[in-house]
């Protein structure tokens, strides 16, 4: 079965509003959760209780229904799996404490026992949607990526990524992003932020030769750059590596007087200066789901050359309650698997490569 990110389950799933959306009816949610829960450990199991809980679960219900085709199909994002198992296991939850609260009216027990069985219903497509996906890694990926492709079927502006020690703490297929571009020369690059390099510019070979030891996988743009748009990008992310070494530089500055007015030895001051280092990585990206003007995460850095080439991807980072905060909501690599502006690099076109190369 092919797989492609740009098939979506509806055009609103790519908007910004609806994220928006989404994230607020789900903070409210759980809000009104944590008021049951409080109803029902202080023994108040009466009606309150058991129409609360019938509500919400129906509004957790829709809510999930929405978001299903979605879901299943980002199947790979450990959040998607925990935005369809959660709710599951609350609204059984709440329909079983509907039916055991002090309220025998059997209007409420019809509706719970339907939200349960609903409820089931959508476990059932989840469980069978898991067939799609083969464990890559610390995680899914879909079952027909090609994993590891060589660099000659690598384009500018495709977008791969890596497995590693964050793929592995998040439980995902992968965990770091590079980008592909073309020097003047005509040599591939690879471009990418490191937390101990920063932003910078490394041979592809390093990804994609024998020495790697790791797995990635690739996306193509949907629309693949000209040789004057792939020109530009190169000179956008020169620009964007100088401009963060500059921060770097300058922040180091900045560092080391404020370690200089410390009343302390030196020896401890140049352990400060060697811990406080800044590389140019953006750490505070890391956490939450912020792209700054002149640092980067990995993904943070990718993102920031596809805005500024006026690529159409999604709506990254809108954080807590879906207001642009973003407080709790980093920009996770593997999410890019469900952008419309990518198609993932899947066995077919192994094949394809293979036929022609064998031609």
């Amino acid at each position: 079965m092919s797989y492609h990110p740009s098939e979506a389950s509806v055009d609103l799933q790519r908007t910004s509003s609806y994220y928006t959306l989404i994230k607020a009816a789900n903070t409210i949610g759980y809000v009104f959760l944590l008021h049951l829960t409080w109803r029902f450990i202080t023994h108040r199991h009466d009606a309150e209780l058991s129409a609360g809980c019938v509500i919400l679960s129906a509004c957790w219900l829709i809510l999930t229904r929405i978001k299903v085709d979605h879901l299943l199909q980002t199947y790979f994002d450990v959040l998607s799996r925990i935005e369809l198992q959660v709710p599951v296991v609350l609204g059984l939850i709440l329909g079983m404490v509907a039916l055991i609260a002090h309220v025998y009216h059997p209007v409420v027990h019809a509706i719970a026992v339907g939200e349960m069985a609903f409820w089931v219903w959508i476990w059932a497509l989840y469980r069978r949607n898991k067939a799609k996906f083969k464990e890559q890694g610390y995680g899914p990926v879909p079952i027909n990526t090609w994993v590891n492709p060589p660099a000659d079927v690598l384009l500018p502006g495709d977008l791969i990524l890596t497995s590693g020690n964050i793929a592995k703490e998040l439980h995902e297929s992968v965990g770091h992003a590079e980008m592909v571009l073309t020097m003047p020369d005509g040599r591939k690059m690879l471009f990418s932020s490191y937390m101990d390099k920063g932003t910078c510019f490394h041979p592809i070979e390093e990804l994609t030769g024998p020495s790697y030891k790791g797995h990635y996988i690739a996306l193509h743009l949907k629309h693949p750059w000209s040789a004057q748009e792939a020109a530009k990008a190169t000179e956008i992310a020169k620009a964007m590596v100088a401009l963060d070494r500059q921060w770097a530089a300058e922040e180091n500055i900045r560092v080391s007087k404020r370690i200089d007015i410390l009343p302390i030895s030196e020896t401890w001051k140049a352990k400060l200066r060697k811990f406080f280092h800044a590389s140019g990585y953006d750490w505070f990206g890391t956490f939450m789901g912020r792209v700054a003007d002149n640092r980067w995460t990995c993904i943070g850095a990718c993102v920031e050359l596809y805005q500024r080439m006026g690529v159409p991807i999604n709506h990254y980072g809108t954080g807590l309650l879906g207001v642009g905060t973003t407080i709790f909501d980093p920009i996770l690599p593997v999410r890019f698997l469900a952008d419309p502006a990518f198609e993932l690099i899947t066995v077919p076109e192994r094949h394809k490569v293979s036929a022609i190369t064998a031609f």
